[in-house]
Order: structure tokens, then sequence, then C-alpha cells
């Protein structure tokens, strides 16, 4: 039997989503009252809060817990928490017995309970997906920072070949509108100034998302609204006019389009094809012309040719995405992609990844070059290397440095001086002026 711990410590690795589970599983552990562990200390807990979405996730996960076993061969209290618990369920204890509990991302609001179990010598495990929303069983929030994660929407039910989202994430399910907007203010009376609405496909929330951001949007003292990730079979007409319509919703959005290619697209079983996507990012700017483009793009998907891959770089061309995220294929268990013939050699994977990642640096460089001599509003949300120094996040997603006074959480207005290829240097406009 081990006793009741009185510190912990969350690990989360992956996506936003992830990100928010970490957050409030720290904030049921504090209310049971247990206290972080302070840096450089053994906690009693520790919570890995673990992603799936990465060929040997799984492996990775259980090397993060054989790290957990101290020199003199004690170890803390060790819960498996996310999406490769959701995969790998009760299979984790049989891999490792230095896990202690094993909870699914839909089961976390029982954390205490089994955390309570396991002291008490019991090795419990919960992937239950229950119809029923978990969010009604968690803490009011607490004080949170200038800009925080706001789950809207959970699971996802395209079924896109290659992800196992559907599988460790369950089927869509979207919280009732008045708990959103409910706790949304509460997170704008504890510090916000800025929320990004949360979801694996967050536009396909039920009752509209162009709704939801909209009644969040009247709430006092709530400056930016940002959302993530979308679909972009979900982009309606009613919630493309809201980013021409709702000033506090940022001009950026991030649409994964994942390949260029038709063919490929609908191996993806994606149910978009590029040309009605690029019609989408028309329709987007037709209302919203300085909106940033933010997307998602995988290479080497079974299959895969040379021509398919030009036609990735070029819808990347068409779009001139101001960032995106580009990986390597990689096989997920029990996808259907996974079973697909037609593997693509790593060196070729290796070659087509270089060549993207540079066209799409390419383009970010550009769209940040664009906004030099550009006045605009950052929020501070941490310090810079240099003394004097501060970053915050401009409109489009951007980090910005400028020296200043200002504090983490204030709204500081800079113009644009100079930009590299993943931030912007700016300078007060009080100092411009002067």
């Amino acid at each position: 039997m081990t006793k009741i711990p009185k510190t912990y410590r969350v690990k989360s690795f992956g996506c936003q989503m992830n990100v928010y589970d970490g957050e409030r599983m720290a904030e049921l552990l504090a209310a049971e009252g247990m206290t972080p562990a302070s840096d450089g200390a053994d906690a009693d807990l520790v919570v890995l809060n673990t992603c799936h979405i990465r060929e040997k996730a799984a492996e990775k996960a259980y090397s993060d817990v054989g790290r957990l076993r101290r020199d003199d061969g004690s170890k803390p209290i060790v819960a498996l928490a996310g999406c490769v618990a959701q995969a790998e369920g009760a299979e984790a204890k049989a891999r490792s017995s230095l896990i202690d509990l094993v909870v699914g991302p839909q089961a976390y609001h029982r954390l205490p309970q089994m955390v309570a179990a396991a002291a008490k010598g019991l090795r419990p495990v919960d992937t239950d997906m229950p119809a029923i929303s978990k969010f009604g069983a968690l803490p009011a929030r607490r004080k949170v920072g200038p800009s925080a994660f706001l789950t809207v929407q959970e699971g996802c039910d395209k079924f896109c070949t290659y992800c196992v989202v559907p599988y460790t994430r369950g089927a869509e399910i979207s919280r009732p509108f008045a708990d959103v907007v409910a706790e949304a203010e509460a997170l704008v009376r504890g510090g916000a100034r800025e929320l990004t609405l949360l979801g694996q496909n967050v536009n396909a929330y039920q009752g509209g998302l162009d709704q939801l951001i909209r009644a969040i949007a009247a709430i006092d003292g709530l400056e930016r609204i940002r959302y993530t990730t979308s679909h972009p079979a979900d982009m309606s007409d009613a919630l493309i006019a809201a980013h021409g319509e709702v000033d506090k919703l940022m001009p950026y959005l991030h649409l994964p389009v994942q390949s260029g290619s038709d063919s490929i697209l609908k191996a993806m079983n994606r149910s978009h094809t590029a040309e009605s996507y690029l019609r989408t990012i028309e329709k987007v700017r037709a209302v919203r012309p300085d909106i940033a483009i933010s997307g998602d793009f995988i290479v080497g998907f079974p299959g895969e040719t040379e021509e398919d891959f030009q036609a990735t770089l070029s819808i990347v061309d068409a779009v001139r995405y101001a960032s995106a995220y580009s990986f390597k294929y990689s096989a997920r268990p029990g996808t259907p992609a996974a079973a697909m013939e037609g593997a693509v050699s790593a060196e070729v994977m290796d070659d087509r990844l270089q060549r993207l990642q540079a066209r799409l640096a390419e383009h970010s460089l550009a769209f940040n070059r664009a906004t030099i001599g550009k006045d605009t509003t950052i929020l501070i949300d941490r310090k810079g290397r240099l003394p004097g120094q501060m970053i915050g996040k401009s409109p489009w997603l951007q980090s910005v440095f400028v020296e200043t006074d200002a504090m983490i959480g204030d709204m500081v207005d800079v113009s644009v001086t100079h930009a590299l290829p993943n931030s912007m240097g700016a300078i007060l406009t009080t100092a411009k002026a002067a």
C-alpha cells in the first residue's frame, strides 16, 4: 500500500486538446488538496498524458514510464492517461509493472478516485467512452493565464483512413451551448483575454460554431477568439461570415488539407477535393482578406506518386500558407491505411518532406515580411531572452518580440519592423511616433 500522494506532476504530449486535458486533470488533483511538485523535486504522482498520433507512440510512452523509476528503486504513483492509454487499455498494466492506473481521455474526471484506489495497491483501468459529457463532473476553472483553451467538442466521425482519433477519442460530442458560454465567462473572470475553442473537429460543433463564437464575443473583458482544429467539409457559410463580422475573431484559420492530390485525398477518406478546398479558402479571404491560413500535410501516404506530391506543392503555392505542420506518413495500428499497399520508401518520404517544408517556409517568411510596417496589437504572453524584451502574439498568431515594460497579459500597440521565419520584431507605436 502506498500513501495518498501530496504532490503531482502532469506531463502532456501532443495536441492542444491534450494540453487542455492536462490542465483539467491538474485542477482535479488540486481540488483534492494536492500541490504541483516544485521544479527539480520528485512528485508523489506523475500523470503521463499521452498522444497516439505518431507511429510507435505506445513504445515512447512506456519508455517515458521507465524513466520514472528513481535511483533508489522507488517510484511515484504512475498514471498513464490520454490516447495511448485509451488504445492500450488493460494491456498497459501487463506491459509495464510501473503503471499503477490507466485512464482514457473521456474518463479522466474519475482520476482522483483512481489515484486513491492505486494508493491502496489496486491498479484500476477506465477507458469508457460515455455518451454523457465528462465536463459536468469537472471542478470550476481556476485562475488562468492571458490566453486559455476551452474544449467545446470532442471526437470525430470523419474516419480518415490514417487517423486514430475516432478510436481513441470516440464519436463527435458537442458540449451544451450554455455550459461552454458559462465556462468562457469564468475563464475571462479568471484573467483570460484570449480564448481558443478546441475540438478534434471543432467546426462540427452542434448548434453552430458561428453562433457560439458570437455569444462568447459578447463577454466583457474578452479581447480575442480563435478556434482549432477544423475540417474543410464543415466550414459553413455562416462560420465563414463570422470571420468578416465578429471583430474579436482573430484573422487566423487552421484548415488542414493533408494533400493536394485528389486521388490521395480519396484514399485518405477526406471528403473534400483540392478544388473544393481552394473554393473554401477563397470564400474566407473574400470576407477577411488579411487572414493567415495554416494547414497540415502528410507526405508519403501509401500510393503517393511524384505527381501526387507535385499536386501538394501546387496547392501550397495557391494558398500561400502563413504556417503549416507537415509530417511523413506513419502507420497507426488498426487504421485502414496501415493495411494499404504502395508503401513509399523512407528515402522518398524524407526527400519529399524536405522539399515541402522548404516551400512552406518560403510562404511563411513572405507572409511575415508582408506585415513589416503594419501597426497592430499584441497580447503579451511571456518574457523574451533579452533584458526588457517581451513576446506577444499578433492577431495572425505570430510571435512578436518588443522592448517594453508591459506585463504578461497586457495588450500592447506595436509597429512591426522586421520578419524572421518564425517570429517578428516590433517597436512600440509610441516609440515610432517619437
